[in-house]
């Protein structure tokens, strides 16, 4: 693919490293550690931004950052999924964004080369980017596993649009359902939903669904909230490990007793045409797999000169650098962060860590920038708390155990205090007390997965009616 150097900001003469007064800071990366870094960089540095002697550049598809742990929220109805993303140029008022994919890091020459968002074809001129100072936070994508028909029917649930994707398939489902009231087989297949993998991920999401999916049976007249069945399969013998053994029972039990079906020590064999073949022999159709099986560091990093461990992290000091390599910043679940705090060799890969390690990495990179000492981040891990539904809950924080309404609003609590700007912590606010007086919606806008579909037959009629 051909590439063009380009700088990030200002005129082309203007950087550093080409004699000009300004100090290149290249963010790869605009999730939790990303954004969360430019944004300390932006209070820390400002009077050098202002000045022209610092420039900071984010990297990312995308232009927002989607705060995950609202997801399960979102794909329920609880929350308007445009409320649980921060929109980067609003929030990095100071900083330039590219939106592209960072196709390789290539530190040796001091650049990264980036696709344009949405142009991942043959042809398309890359742009090399270059740096000062570099902070990788590309994050994980999900950990796949090369099982017959899983890329096929399969959905992750990482993102807001695989939020809405899922809502959406979800209700379609109880569609199809009620669409085939004779159909016994079609009506089993829509009903069944299988959720791979037990972590937060995989809990909340299947959790806040089921419980949106039964409140929503009132309104289907031909379909009883036990005609549906909701399965999670976890390959290990417990089930949110982040909680704790004693929390990790009560919450598989508690599940079971809404109906859910909880098989651990099992694994997904097969889902060849929506056809589920489970390690114990059990095989059946479901219309809906969820695949929330774990994540693995961003590919990008492979296509890098900087020094990977055997999961394929950045090996990472405590102070937040890449080893052997002063100028060069990592963090979150792209980096192997050492545990200061004894609880583990290594930081767990989680949001709690990311947002501490971004305030961390935006002090010790404005230290860098100002001839002062870094400071290595350390910090220990205060608890977990998930949604199972509305005013359903687990909790685990500092060694105190809390479930259903107690544990529900802690994690409504502690999750909007973490979400950036008023503005969107407001507008959750506002979701939440609607939602008191108002009941969820059902409606499925599957047709926004094919908007050009009734135009591409009008033409494609219309083009018939000409030649005819």
């Amino acid at each position: 693919m051909p590439s063009t150097s380009v700088r990030t900001s200002g005129p082309p003469d203007t950087s550093a490293r080409d004699g000009g007064s300004a100090k290149q800071i290249v963010i790869v990366g605009g999730g939790y550690v990303g954004m969360y870094t430019a944004l300390r960089l932006q209070r820390r540095l400002r009077r050098e931004m202002r000045r022209g002697e610092v420039a900071v550049t984010v990297i990312d598809p995308q232009s927002y950052m989607t705060y995950q742990p609202f997801l399960p929220e979102a794909a329920a109805g609880n929350l308007e999924p445009r409320h649980v993303v921060a929109p980067l140029r609003k929030v990095l008022g100071r900083c330039r964004i590219v939106n592209g994919f960072v196709t390789r890091i290539d530190n040796a020459s001091r650049r990264v080369t980036v696709c344009p968002a949405g142009t991942r074809t043959d042809g398309v001129v890359a742009r090399d980017i270059e740096y000062d100072m570099l902070v990788v936070a590309a994050g994980s994508i999900s950990r796949t596993l090369p099982i017959p028909g899983l890329a096929e029917c399969g959905i992750g649930f990482k993102t807001v649009e695989e939020a809405i994707f899922l809502r959406n398939h979800v209700l379609h489902q109880l569609d199809i359902a009620a669409a085939n009231p004779d159909d016994e087989q079609v009506r089993k297949r829509a009903l069944t939903f299988v959720f791979v993998g037990a972590g937060f991920a995989g809990v909340e999401a299947m959790a806040e669904l089921e419980d949106m999916a039964r409140d929503a049976c009132k309104w289907y007249p031909t379909i009883d909230a036990r005609d549906m069945r909701w399965m999670m399969v976890e390959a290990t013998d417990r089930i949110l490990p982040e909680v704790g053994p004693e929390m990790g029972r009560w919450t598989a039990e508690a599940l079971r007793r809404r109906g859910i079906e909880v098989k651990m020590k099992t694994l997904l064999k097969s889902a060849e045409k929506r056809h589920i073949v489970l390690s114990d022999g059990e095989e059946f159709d479901a219309g809906t797999l969820v695949w929330t099986a774990g994540v693995k560091p961003h590919p990008v990093l492979q296509a890098s000169d900087l020094p990977l461990d055997d999961k394929g992290r950045l090996k990472t000091t405590a102070e937040l650098t890449v080893e052997g390599l002063e100028h060069v910043y990592a963090a979150g679940d792209n980096a192997a962060v050492p545990d200061l705090s004894g609880k583990g060799e290594f930081t767990a890969p989680n949001a709690q860590h990311a947002v501490r390690q971004a305030k961390r990495l935006g002090d010790n990179i404005a230290a860098d920038v100002r001839g002062k000492p870094r400071k290595p981040y350390r910090h220990a891990y205060v608890g977990s708390v998930a949604s199972l539904g509305l005013h359903k809950g687990v909790a685990n924080v500092y060694g105190v155990q809390l479930r259903g309404l107690p544990a529900w609003f802690m994690h409504r609590t502690y999750h909007l205090s973490r979400m950036p700007t008023v503005n969107r912590k407001f507008r959750i606010t506002m979701d939440w007390t609607l939602a008191f007086f108002f009941q969820r919606e059902i409606v499925s806008l599957a047709e926004l997965e094919r908007p050009r579909e009734e135009f591409e037959l009008a033409a494609g009629r219309a083009t018939e009616n000409v030649t005819t």
